[in-house]
């Protein structure tokens, strides 16, 4: 999907999502190729607050994005 439709997805996955799962998981757009996806995440991790949902496109080739979601680690919390 292009960033347009990912932006959508991902505020539609946050509105219909419960407390529970907004505290326990990262939900993140980023780039559909999955080397991308994986360098972004990586990165991101390193410093979730530094990243908007902008970032991912420093990281994508092709303009095609997914919505992810991946536990948060405990030291983030």
């Amino acid at each position: 999907m292009n960033y347009q439709e990912a932006e959508a997805h991902k505020k539609e996955s946050l509105k219909n999502a419960d407390d529970s799962v907004l505290n326990l998981f990262h939900v993140v757009i980023t780039p559909a190729d999955t080397d991308e996806s994986a360098k972004y995440i990586e990165d991101y991790l390193k410093s979730p607050e530094s990243f908007t949902d902008e970032s991912c496109k420093e990281y994508c080739s092709d303009g095609n994005y997914e919505v992810v979601s991946f536990k948060k680690e405990k030291h983030e919390e």
